[in-house]
């Protein structure tokens, strides 16, 4: 599940930052796609920046879950928004805006999943702890380090 999550991060983070270098260089199909749309073009390096720091922000969210999660409805709501942009503009090319929105919530969604693993696996160490079956003094995703409850001190 952590394979999955990492896969449709890292090409959510590419696809965005594909879409911000386009923005920022005012490639001719996405600046003819935004003028149908009514948005004007002194807005492209800035939407480009929203798009880059959400980038980012998936993944730095790797290895730090708040960033991720946050970044992940950031550009949820950013390309909501630029849905409804593009209805209110009478320009029903939808296609790329609901692309990169899928993307963004595949991401959250895998997120999710990966998250409630840890969660579980917590929560089997704890009834571990509790039954006295072992200690665990440190655990990752692929090692742990425990010891039988008859080896430990009380104090």
């Amino acid at each position: 599940m952590f394979t999955v999550y990492l896969i449709v991060t890292i090409l959510t983070a590419a696809a965005n930052i594909f879409s911000a270098t386009c923005d920022f260089i005012r490639y001719d199909k996405v600046s003819i796609a935004m003028a149908k749309a009514g948005v004007p073009e002194s807005w492209m390096t800035t939407l480009g920046v929203l798009k880059t720091a959400g980038a980012l922000g998936l993944l730095v969210g790797i290895g730090v879950p708040v960033i991720g999660i946050a970044a992940a409805v950031g550009l949820i709501v950013f390309f909501v928004g630029a849905i409804i942009t593009h209805l209110r503009g009478r320009d029903y090319s939808l296609g790329p805006a609901m692309l990169f929105l899928l993307l963004a919530v595949a991401e959250e969604a895998e997120r999710g999943q990966s998250l409630l693993l840890i969660v579980r696996r917590d929560e089997q160490d704890r009834k571990a702890r509790r039954i006295g079956e072992r200690t665990c003094f440190w655990r990752s995703r692929l090692a742990s380090l425990c010891i039988p409850e008859r080896f430990t001190i009380k104090v």
